[in-house]
């Protein structure tokens, strides 16, 4: 992007163009609460209620123009600030038979259960999921490509299983894809086309795939 500054205007906040050289070719769009802050080294410490209406400005007080998919992405856990995202997108008309979820977990027990809460949070609320899938599954060798178990394995697919809920795939920690993100895309030469060529990004691609299936 060129600018990380978001600017009020009179039909609410603009948001950052990103990977863009003009808002004019612009395809994807960032708000983040981060971009607000005076200090990007701000702790948040908000009560409930500000929180809340933080949230709400974000989803509906924002300029963000014609959109195919407004992509939100929200803490583990089935807390306050999920059920606000819920009650604010369900109280619009266009937007309240659309809403779906994709839920992610990691190998781990401890992953696994908070996920079963939320499975649980979004069939009380009538939440579709469109899948689940198993983050830092495994670690791929960034000199063979093998992928090694690190963690527990296939407790994702499980889960799916037991909930029937489609398993959309494992993505595993990829030191090369993890490299290029810290530095920034844009500050590594070919940076895109680097990303392009990891084992973690090809896996999803096939992941991407099923979700906008799910879509036609």
């Amino acid at each position: 992007s060129k600018s990380n500054t978001v600017y009020e205007t009179a039909e609410g906040m603009t948001p950052i163009d990103i990977f863009a050289t003009s808002s004019d070719n612009s395809r994807f769009k960032l708000m983040s609460m981060a971009l607000l802050l005076d200090d990007p080294n701000d702790a948040i410490i908000w009560r409930g209620p500000r929180k809340m209406s933080m949230i709400q400005r974000l989803l509906t007080g924002v300029k963000w123009g014609e959109l195919d998919y407004l992509i939100i992405d929200t803490p583990p856990g089935t807390s306050d600030e999920h059920i606000t995202v819920m009650t604010v997108l369900k109280q619009h008309e266009h937007a309240k038979d659309f809403l779906r979820a994709i839920l992610v977990t990691t190998p781990q027990m401890l992953s696994i259960n908070d996920v079963r809460r939320e499975i649980t949070f979004c069939q009380k609320t009538s939440f579709h999921i469109i899948g689940l899938i198993e983050n830092m599954s495994g670690y791929v060798c960034p000199h063979c490509s093998e992928c090694t178990n690190i963690f527990a394995q296939g407790g994702g697919n499980l889960l799916a299983e037991q909930y029937s809920i489609p398993f959309l795939g494992r993505l595993p920690i990829d030191n090369r894809l993890n490299t290029i993100l810290d530095q920034g895309i844009q500050q590594v030469d070919n940076g895109l086309e680097l990303i392009n060529e990891t084992e973690a990004m090809k896996l999803f691609k096939t992941i991407l795939d099923q979700i906008l299936d799910h879509w036609e």
